[in-house]
Formats: structure tokens, sequence, C-alpha cells
């Protein structure tokens, strides 16, 4: 017969065996593995719970939201098991001083949050800033790189969990912009660029199929005599109330509301359909289009922009299209795949930002990748800082070993053109030679180069001007 009491004993052991293993699963599901701290998903479910512990008692919430200072530069130097080493101090560190009641959260990244009911943000604010700023001893080398907080609290600034997110991030975002003090709280002057924000969403949603997203045009020109040679399309909003907006006006806004690839396709279609004549008619040579990151990291990008060429009269081969290092950061696989699929339709490829990062040369090694654009930070010092042309110099002498084609944006003097040109740069653009301008005056400057020789290498101060 059988033990019916040894039976329950060990089903009920099993149970709690059972049990034990679903609870671990559960907080480990909800656990940074890096710092220990509860991750992104139990922050936000924990978050709601209070606010609505909060609203039954009258009670109020703070939100603090921490973004590590100089985090990038860290990594740089040290290398990233020196980075997690110290995102897991911070971690202790931010467990170790939390009051009673505060919960301490790791987002991903460096930033971390923490949930208080502190009456007295301000003081809590000050008291994160102070305790990340303590340097910490990594390889033998003393590290502080520091943070910046945002807050919010509910319900004196939001009424739910995504505006108190939204508007801590708002009041640290502007800490990162503004610098000096180290925290910020949402005030009424974040509350009304919120408002205008929210305006500017549903306005934008509107703008695109309305059409009020065009295409402007910027001239590339041949360093050896000035022609204009090329283009690059650029977006503007004809926005109805605020005039003409440049991208940094909506961009990031579109970015958030993921409507940017809508915006990169209309800019597309309408930019190739202007340009297409100017290229049969033999006045462009090329016509180059910027591609968001976001974009690029879609396996099937590269196919839709095709199938989007196919549907113009733009030759595949007047066709650049300018991507970032980020982009080839993020992975390098992917990018590999999209660069060689556009390269096999005869569509040129260019590196934009060249010069900012480290992996660029390689990419020109291993990638077939035909131009590069010297960016902006190094042209704007090229003339008066001997370094910097020297710096210069080397890489255009290596992109041309490489056979690569060297265009320099940002071009502002007539300094800095003259001696691009003189280095051996092939082309150039910036408002030295003209700023970025609807279609109808790009197709006059083109038709008008065509008749008169261009004379951008001498000084004419009247005419820039002119230019604006």
């Amino acid at each position: 017969m059988p033990d019916h009491a040894q039976q329950f004993a060990a089903l009920t052991a099993r149970v709690a065996e059972l049990e034990s293993e679903r609870e671990l699963t559960l907080r480990l599901a909800q656990t940074d593995s890096l710092t220990g701290l509860v991750n992104r998903g139990a922050f936000t479910a924990a978050l709601c719970e209070r606010l609505e512990a909060a609203q039954a008692n009258g009670g109020s919430v703070a939100l603090f939201v921490i973004d590590l200072d100089r985090f990038k530069h860290l990594n740089d130097t040290l290398g990233h098991h020196a980075g997690d080493l110290f995102l897991a101090e911070v971690g202790e560190r931010l467990r170790c001083d939390a009051r009673p009641g505060e919960l301490v959260a790791r987002l991903g990244g460096d930033e971390f949050a923490v949930i208080s009911d502190a009456p007295d943000a301000a003081k809590r604010a000050e008291r994160l800033v102070s305790l990340l700023a303590q340097p910490h001893m990594i390889y033998g080398r003393q590290v502080a790189p520091g943070a910046s907080v945002g807050v919010a609290v509910y319900p004196q600034d939001a009424a739910d969990a995504g505006d108190l997110q939204r508007f801590a991030d708002m009041a640290l975002y502007r800490v990162k912009l503004k610098g000096g003090r180290r925290w910020s709280a949402f005030d009424a002057e974040l509350r009304d660029e919120n408002t205008r924000r929210r305006t500017l969403e549903a306005e934008l949603r509107r703008a695109i199929p309305a059409g009020e997203i065009e295409p402007w045009f910027q001239p590339v020109v041949d360093s050896r005599d000035g022609r204009i040679v090329g283009v690059e399309v650029l977006a503007r909003w004809r926005h109805p109330v605020q005039g003409l907006l440049t991208p940094a006006s909506f961009v990031p806004i579109a970015e958030e509301l993921d409507l940017i690839g809508r915006i990169d396709e209309a800019v597309f279609e309408a930019g190739c359909a202007r340009a297409a004549p100017w290229v049969e008619q033999g006045l462009i040579e090329a016509v180059a289009f910027n591609v968001s990151p976001r974009d690029l990291l879609d396996p099937s990008f590269s196919r839709k922009l095709i199938g989007r060429l196919n549907k113009t009269a733009l030759p595949a081969t007047a066709l650049t299209v300018e991507i970032t290092e980020t982009f080839l950061l993020q992975d390098l696989a992917l990018s590999r795949r999209h660069i060689e699929r556009l390269s096999a339709k005869g569509i040129r490829i260019a590196l934009d930002d060249f010069g900012t990062g480290y992996s660029n040369l390689r990419a020109l090694m291993h990638l077939p990748i035909q131009t590069v654009k010297l960016d902006r930070s190094l042209i704007c010092d090229v003339a008066q800082d001997p370094r910097v042309g020297k710096l210069v110099g080397s890489m255009l002498h290596a992109a041309r070993a490489l056979g690569v084609r060297i265009i320099a944006e940002g071009v502002e003097e007539e300094a800095q053109a003259i001696f691009l040109r003189a280095s051996g740069c092939d082309r150039m653009q910036g408002y030295w030679f003209a700023r970025p301008m609807p279609a109808d005056l790009m197709e006059a400057a083109l038709k008008e180069s065509r008749t008169e020789a261009p004379r951008f290498f001498a000084k004419e101060p009247a005419r820039r001007r002119a230019r604006g």
C-alpha cells in the first residue's frame, strides 16, 4: 500500500519547488542582469501601480530620470568592459542610497530612474547629482563622468505614467542641451513647449499627405572650376502659419512618431521628379539623398528604394545615397547587404560625416563606397589650423589612394575653398557657393551656370551678401 502521507509530502515539496522556480524566473525577467536593479519593463509596471495608489490616497509620486554624462568617452577610452563595471557601480550607489519605499531601475544603456514619494524633489535631485559625481577607480584610473537628472511629479505635472515619463525626459533633455545646473524639473516653460510640440505633431501628420514637405536643393561644385555638377536633396516644410521650417524643426519629432520613412519617401519621389530633367539635359551628373539610420536598419530598405526609383525618370547611375557611419557601426552585415544591392543597380554610395569616427577607412576598404563627404567639423578650421590642414590632407590622400571621390561639405569661406582645391578635394558644397534653394531657383542657377563662367574662387563680398 502506498504511503499517502509520503506521497502528499513529496507532492507538496514539488509544488513548492515549482513555485520557487516560477518566482525565480519571474524575478530574472524583471531584473537587469548587469546591475541587479529592476529593468524597464518592471519599472513601467511599478510606476503605473504607484500612480494608482497615489490617486487612491491623494499622494504624489516623483520620477527622477538619470543619464550619465560623458559615458561614451569612458567606453571609448577604457573599453566596454570598464563601462560595464562603472554601470554596475552606479547601480550599487543608487541602490544603497535609496530611501525607504523608493524603486531604482536601469532603463537601458546609461539611463537609470528612481521612483519616489519624496516631497522635496529638488533636494533629492541634487543628492542624486552629487552621489554620481563622486569618482570611482577602474583599472587603476579615477573616473567620474557625472550625471544629469530630469524630474517630473504626479499629479502636479502629469496625470498618467506616460506623460510623467515624457515630462521627466523633457526636463533631462533641457539639462543636456543647456548645460550648467545638472538637474531640471518640469515647469511652465516645458509645459508650453510640450503644447507646441503636440500641435506640431498633429500638423506634421497632416502635412505629409498635403504635400507641404518639399525638396530643396544645394549645389555640389567641381573644385577645379566651380561648375555645378550635382545637387543634394534636402527636406523643407512649408508650414502654412510658421513659414519655411528646416529639418531641425521637425525631423526629431518625425523620428519619434515613426513618420520619417514617409517623409523620406515623399522627398525622394518629388526630388527625383524635379531633378530627372536636369540630368537628362546634362545640367548635373548626380542627385544625392540622405537616408536616416532608422530606415537603413529595415532589412527591406534597399529593395524598397530600388522599387521607388524605378517609378521615377531618374537613372540609377545618377542617384547617390548618403549613409552615415552611425549606421555602419550599428549593423555592418546589414549595411553590406544594402550597399551591395544598391551598387549592383548602379546607384552610388557616399559615406557621410567622414572623419568623425573610427571605422571609416575600414568601410572604404571593404565596402563598395565610391564617395566620402568630409564632415563640416573638419572644414571650419582647415585653412586656419595647420594641424587640421595636415589631418584633412592625409585623409584626402588616403581616399585618393583607394580610388574614392571626396566631397567637402560645409564650405563657408573662400579660404576653405582655396585650401581644399589646392589639396586635391574633388568637389565641394556649402554656403560659400550657395544655400539650399527651391527647385525653380535651382533650375535657374543650373541654366545660368551653362552660360556664365563660375567665379566662386574670387573675392566677391557683395555677391556673398546677396546670396544670404
